[in-house]
């Protein structure tokens, strides 16, 4: 049963964490222009924010859960914003310049974005109570299980992603690379701004 609740996190974790939206985009981005390192730990913020979430949902943090709901609108703005921020950078940075500062600070930016555009989607609550739901989650033991599994799986797509994306990288040139650049943050811009969009209401 201990192991049970373990694989079913690792198989949930990888899942979710698979489709590529924002965040896997980032991942490739990085992985071509500052190396498999930056993309990976580009990766694990996403997969510490949907742990973060996990643990709420498993736990039955309700008032933390609630609350984050409520103030939807306001963190998908946050997103949204953050979003078109990430986009104007990515598109007007050099990858010489990305490439030379992907250490460091660099690394905890890249980790931070990614926790933040994730974290600023508390809908994720929603779903992770649904799963534990459907799992029989009911004790702090199975919760435990589940939530590391999911963490592992998520980390281990984002492992498998940077390290599959960084074998091309030696035969991408800094003219394609200017362009992934460019592309990347026009495609990151646009979903911030669809975002933003959204959440004008209908009619006014």
């Amino acid at each position: 049963m201990v192991t049970t609740f373990f694989v079913k996190g690792l198989i949930i974790g990888f899942s979710i964490a698979a489709p590529v939206g924002p965040i896997g985009l980032l991942c490739i981005q990085r992985t071509l222009t500052e190396g498999r390192i930056s993309g990976f730990i580009s990766g694990l913020g996403a997969a510490t924010a949907d742990a973060v979430y996990g643990c709420i949902a498993g736990f039955g943090l309700t008032f933390v859960s609630t609350f984050l709901i409520s103030q939807n609108v306001w963190l998908r703005l946050i997103g949204g914003i953050f979003l078109c921020f990430l986009g104007i950078r990515t598109f007007i940075s050099p990858p010489a310049e990305r490439a030379a500062s992907a250490e460091g600070k660099s690394l905890l930016t890249n980790y931070a974005s990614t926790f933040v555009l994730t974290i600023t989607n508390p809908v994720t609550i929603l779903s992770f109570a649904a799963i534990y739901a459907g799992l029989g989650v009911y004790n702090y033991v199975s919760a435990v299980l589940l939530v590391s599994g999911v963490f592992t799986g998520s980390a281990l797509w984002w492992f498998t992603l940077s390290s599959s994306v960084s074998l091309i990288r030696s035969k991408i040139d800094q003219h394609k690379l200017q362009w992934i650049n460019r592309i990347s943050g026009t495609i990151l811009a646009g979903i911030g701004i669809f975002i933003l969009v959204s959440l004008i209401p209908l009619g006014s």
